[in-house]
């Protein structure tokens, strides 16, 4: 049951999904820093009653809990685009690339294993069973 655990933790697929979650993160909070720190004061710039308030209104005049705040709003647009295109151009379009090599045949696919290695795989495992018996 461990050994299966740990084959299905070792195949790259499990890895690369690790690896791409922890970057992800760790850039998220990057491109979240750069339009906090940089894009959404300029937002802020550009409107607002109330320059601490930034681009949006008040519904209820005197209400700070009614202020609807566009610059986040947008601020939180231009952070998601900025991901999806980082995504798209470093993740997406270099794996459509090589899966096209390998549908044209310019880049040969993984190598399965060949029915010989696969019994004699089964044999060892067999006589590995015979011996804990």
């Amino acid at each position: 049951m461990l050994k299966g655990f740990k084959d299905f933790l070792m195949r790259g697929n499990v890895m690369e999904l690790a690896v791409a979650v922890v970057i992800g993160t760790a850039f998220t909070a990057i491109v979240t820093a750069f339009t906090n720190g940089l894009i959404k004061p300029l937002i802020n710039a550009i409107g607002g009653s109330d320059a601490a308030q930034g681009l949006g209104f008040n519904v209820l005049s005197g209400n700070d809990s009614t202020f609807l705040d566009f610059g986040s709003v947008i601020n939180a647009a231009i952070n998601f685009v900025i991901i999806a295109a980082v995504v798209y151009f470093l993740l997406v379009l270099p794996v459509q690339r090589v899966q096209a090599r390998r549908k044209r045949g310019q880049e040969p696919a993984p190598a399965e294993p060949t029915d010989v290695e696969l019994l004699a795989e089964i044999r060892d495992l067999l006589k590995e069973q015979r011996v804990r018996d």
